[in-house]
């Protein structure tokens, strides 16, 4: 490793989102920053691929001089993208973020933000995904910097398993009222949807999708009893989507009767 490691930051809010602008300055305190981010908003996007379209890049200027290339196509994109055809080595690190709203729980299924970290740790580059528990575009994520460069310069130190990435969710509080960061498990929730159907002038039905997050895990060592309580919460993740406990399960049954 180079006396300043390389950092890869992307995100799925777009590339002139504020949350963007204040990782990468977070980062610029610690190595050399490419960035590589979508040309507009992804959010919920999850793992999606550009495979029957184009794909656009444009090298940018928008705050320093770090090297900053806007993306046509998705968070996941922009990391393939970055890997293979941008950078002249692989990054030390992949940062994603800093995502305007929560990917506590259930969301880092859907959430662009943390699709792009496990894309890059299919790479097998360290990555974390950071999020603010505040949904507004003009949020403030002054109190964000501090846990972000400690868990950062932390992964860069001690590395991560293979396979492995962080999920780090921030309360939207005040410094001073942050207790801490904790580890923790991902809590047993999801969304109970419903979708609010309307008809337009030309008489075509739409719909609006709608809902309402149900916690039903009452562990205290969850992302979301952590945010609830006024930590950081850091989940390690993997995209190992195997569930092992059944394999031995599922051996018992007659399958090739």
């Amino acid at each position: 490793m180079s006396a300043r490691p390389l950092i890869l930051v992307t995100n799925d809010d777009g590339i002139t989102a504020p949350g963007l602008r204040t990782l990468i300055s977070v980062m610029n305190t610690i190595g050399d920053v490419v960035v590589v981010a979508p040309d507009s908003p992804q959010s919920a996007m999850g793992h999606a691929i550009t495979i029957n379209s184009t794909l656009y890049m444009e090298k940018v200027t928008i705050d320093g001089e770090q090297p900053e290339y806007s993306c046509s196509g998705t968070p996941a994109d922009c990391v393939k993208l970055a890997v293979n055809e941008i950078l002249d080595r692989r990054p030390d690190i992949c940062v994603s973020g800093i995502n305007h709203g929560s990917n506590s729980s259930i969301n880092v299924i859907y959430s662009g933000t943390m699709s792009a970290a496990l894309e890059a740790g299919i790479e097998g580059i360290p990555a974390i995904g950071f999020s603010l528990l505040d949904y507004n575009w003009n949020a403030n994520f002054e109190h964000c910097k501090s846990f972000v460069e400690t868990i950062t310069r932390q992964v860069l130190k001690h590395g991560l398993a293979e396979g492995v990435v962080l999920n780090v969710n921030l309360p939207n509080l005040e410094k001073e009222a942050i207790k801490g960061i904790k580890v923790c498990r991902q809590a047993r929730a999801n969304w109970k949807e419903e979708f609010d159907k309307r008809t337009n002038p030309a008489g075509r039905d739409y719909f609006w999708l709608t809902g309402k997050f149900v916690n039903m895990d009452n562990g205290e060592d969850t992302d979301e009893w952590a945010l609830e309580h006024g930590y950081v919460s850091v989940v390690p993740v993997h995209f190992d989507l195997t569930a092992h406990k059944s394999i031995q399960q599922l051996n018992t049954w007659n399958l090739n009767d």
